[in-house]
């Protein structure tokens, strides 16, 4: 086989590899340093979204995240409740949605596994998994949970 061609078929495995597996994670101001010990456990090669919410813009920090990793903070301040209610945004409800809406949109294709980890608090983890599971059919084994939330089965 020639050389060159040798060369192509490694970097297209490799970069098949990292798009096999790909991470959704959340957290809010509550968990901060545990998505941040969480992050240290990634390869530097590590693909997917990072969402974070925080209660103001001004809570909007610095995350290193791998650099394959899209970071989105979510400040409550900035955003209503319940479409028509005349609600402040809850903690966790930001968190929610745009997990959900993102999950709608990039989690149809079997091909591309997705490690989801949720971090944020019980409320928005609580909708998150439920959403998951429920409405996407996703796998309760591909979704890490805090354990004291007690939303998943025993996890490994």
């Amino acid at each position: 086989m020639n050389t060159s061609l040798e060369t192509r078929s490694t970097r297209a495995e490799r970069r098949a590899a990292r798009q096999r597996a790909h991470h959704l994670v959340t957290a809010d101001e509550q968990s901060l340093a545990e998505l941040e010990v969480f992050l240290t456990t990634l390869p530097l090669c590590a693909s997917g979204r990072i969402f974070i919410e925080v209660p103001e813009a001004a809570d909007i920090g610095v995350i290193d995240a791998p650099g394959r990793m899209t970071v989105t903070w979510l400040a409550r301040e900035q955003r209503t409740g319940a479409p028509g209610s005349g609600r402040s945004c809850a903690p966790g409800q930001a968190l929610a949605r745009a997990t959900c809406a993102w999950a709608d949109e990039m989690m149809c294709d079997d091909e591309i596994e997705t490690h989801v980890t949720l971090l944020g608090g019980y409320l928005g983890t609580a909708d998150i998994v439920e959403h998951l599971t429920g409405s996407l059919a996703i796998s309760p084994a591909q979704i890490r949970t805090p354990e004291r939330f007690g939303l998943l089965p025993a996890q490994r």
